[in-house]
């Protein structure tokens, strides 16, 4: 049985760059089930004292140290988060005096900065490409003339979570076209995608994992029978394979790993928001 540890991230912003940071080094370690839990917005020494005390009870609860990874920028802020006994980790801490010293210069220590609406022309831009994967999912629009980008695979394959997070963190206009039994039975890439050759990306799933996935969205139905899956996996690598479409099994990869993958096949040069 795996040792549970409790893990908080707390952060004076949202809490993304904590929870992004900490999921990263938490999944170096294994045999533990870590219990994570996200604190937002802890920008008064109230909350910081409130905070303390979830953290402090969890560590009784469990009857083990908690983990803290933490962004605040306000030393007070956590010094105060300190006193809940927990391991303290600072995301920032390890860079700042560093970039201090070469830069020559002090922190400017402003709340929720690494999140903030700093460039108002790439926030536009965000919005911009989260409206048009929104608009091009699941084949609901098929004019991929602006795509920078369109994801094709089988139904539950990770295509819309994929295009959301492309656009939401690097502003690519990401379209998905999903497969359906007439385009698998055809030999052939759907005319309809034809055009867009080079801009497609194909992603398969191991059947099994697919079946398991679809049986949460509609149990017990012929959609989301092993055979089903099976068949419309094999077809669907077979076509990637006559079409020579880059293609990614999204089986045990991560989201971020399935986006990195994207940008570098397509040399998308994408600076993350």
């Amino acid at each position: 049985m795996s040792a549970i540890r409790p893990v908080f991230y707390v952060s004076d912003g949202t809490g993304i760059t904590a929870e992004t940071i900490g999921h990263s080094l938490l999944t170096q370690f294994s045999g533990f089930q870590f219990v994570t839990d996200r604190i937002a917005f802890v920008d008064d020494l109230d909350k910081a004292r409130e905070a303390a005390a979830r953290i402090r009870s969890a560590g009784e609860r469990y009857g083990v140290r908690p983990i803290v990874v933490n962004s605040c920028v306000d030393t007070q802020l956590s010094m105060l988060l300190a006193e809940s006994g927990a391991l303290m980790l600072d995301v920032f801490a390890p860079f700042i005096e560093p970039l201090e010293r070469e830069l020559n210069q002090p922190r400017q220590a402003r709340v929720g900065r690494a999140h903030g609406i700093v460039d108002f022309d790439s926030y536009h831009r965000r919005i911009e490409a989260m409206n048009y994967a929104l608009a091009h999912d699941d084949g609901v629009a098929l004019d991929y003339a602006d795509a920078d980008v369109v994801l094709v695979g089988v139904s539950r394959a990770g295509k819309t979570p994929t295009c959301v997070y492309l656009a939401l963190h690097y502003g690519v206009k990401a379209a998905n076209y999903p497969l359906t039994d007439s385009d698998l039975d055809n030999d052939r890439l759907p005319e309809r995608l034809r055009p867009y050759r080079r801009k497609l990306f194909g992603l398969t799933i191991d059947p099994d994992r697919l079946q398991q996935i679809r049986q949460e969205r509609r149990p017990d139905s012929s959609y989301s029978r092993l055979e089903t899956c099976r068949r419309e996996v094999q077809a669907a690598e077979a076509m990637f394979a006559r079409e020579r479409i880059p293609t990614l099994s999204t089986t045990h990869t991560s989201i971020e790993e399935i986006s990195s993958k994207v940008l570098a096949t397509f040399g998308l040069q994408r600076e993350m928001f």
